[in-house]
């Protein structure tokens, strides 16, 4: 029986630090992509791709402010959808033509996603989540005074702005996604976490101005599907203990108790490797069988896939 693996690609990846964020430029990151995401299904299984969408909705709300004056502006759940569809159609085109050029007969679809949170979530409160491209200290100061967003050093990078980043409830559309995959589908969806949005007393959903951690809600659809595998790509091939130390050390493997020893210990920051590994535990726990988690970088999925490279955290 095929398997479902949920692969969850990085706003980064797509976007690269040291880029403007073109059209050009994300097509051609995409294109790297591509061919790894094929080879997983030609081995058999059913790909589920999200995608973060960082730099792009932050980019979206510079020309925002920049247009304010001539076009209304849009509220950050808004800009949201925006980029999920625009980075959906990006990754749907690129996988469709190669997979035509290899005459495979495959097709692509994607999920304009909404993702419910709680309207009391504290994370309203304390935004935390970094978007858009990266500032000096001086030009960080002068956003902060000119248009009241908070403001943060990101990881030695810069500085970025921070919005609420509350935690998913439940995919809206798990039900579509999970009916796709299983017809055989490449399903792209809960792009940049999903459109945040609340139920209101009668039930109707809103959309509120958030951005939601996609490790999270992939977490979150992998297990609403029933997805045996969590595929989470970042920056680095494994998950490191004592990371930038003399005596670092690269793992394999991880067990859910391990992982708590470690988190115990302060070894994942919250602004670095904790949601990822957060995120695979809690698919591995809340999951039915033997559900796997793998932590990776984006040029060694298939290796990793294949127990040759990342790390694989198991019950």
């Amino acid at each position: 029986m095929e398997k479902t693996v949920v692969v969850a690609i990085g706003g980064n990846a797509i976007t690269q630090n040291n880029q403007k964020g073109t059209l050009e430029e994300q097509f051609a990151n995409v294109a790297m992509v591509c061919d790894s995401i094929i080879h997983l299904i030609q081995k058999g299984y059913h790909v589920v791709l999200t995608h973060g969408n960082g730099p792009q909705v932050g980019n979206l709300l510079i020309k925002n402010e920049a247009g304010k004056p001539i076009v209304p502006e849009h509220t950050l759940d808004v800009c949201g959808a925006e980029t999920s569809g625009s980075i959906g159609y990006i990754l749907e085109q690129s996988i469709q033509n190669r997979l035509s050029e290899l005459g495979i007969d495959k097709k692509v679809a994607t999920v304009i996603t909404e993702t419910v949170v709680d309207k009391d979530d504290p994370a309203f409160k304390r935004p935390t989540k970094p978007i858009g491209p990266f500032f000096s200290q001086e030009a960080s100061r002068q956003l902060e005074e000119e248009h009241g967003y908070i403001m943060v050093e990101d990881s030695g990078r810069g500085y970025r702005r921070v919005v609420p980043s509350p935690k998913p409830l439940e995919i809206v559309e798990n039900d579509v996604i999970r009916t796709l995959s299983d017809a055989g589908y490449i399903v792209i969806c809960v792009g940049g976490g999903g459109i945040p949005v609340i139920r209101q007393a009668d039930g109707k959903l809103k959309g509120v101005e958030a951005v939601i951690d996609k490790d999270r809600a992939s977490a979150l659809l992998a297990h609403q599907i029933g997805a045996e595998y969590l595929l989470l790509l970042t920056g680095v091939e494994k998950v490191s203990v004592n990371y930038g130390k003399p005596d670092e050390k690269q793992l394999d493997t991880m067990t859910l108790n391990e992982v708590e020893k470690y988190m115990a210990e302060g070894q994942f920051p919250e602004g670095s490797m904790g949601p990822k590994v957060e995120s695979a535990c809690s698919f591995i726990k809340n999951s039915e069988g033997d559900a796997k988690a793998i932590i990776t970088s984006l040029d060694k999925m298939e290796q990793a896939m294949e127990k040759k490279s990342g790390t694989w955290i198991t019950n």
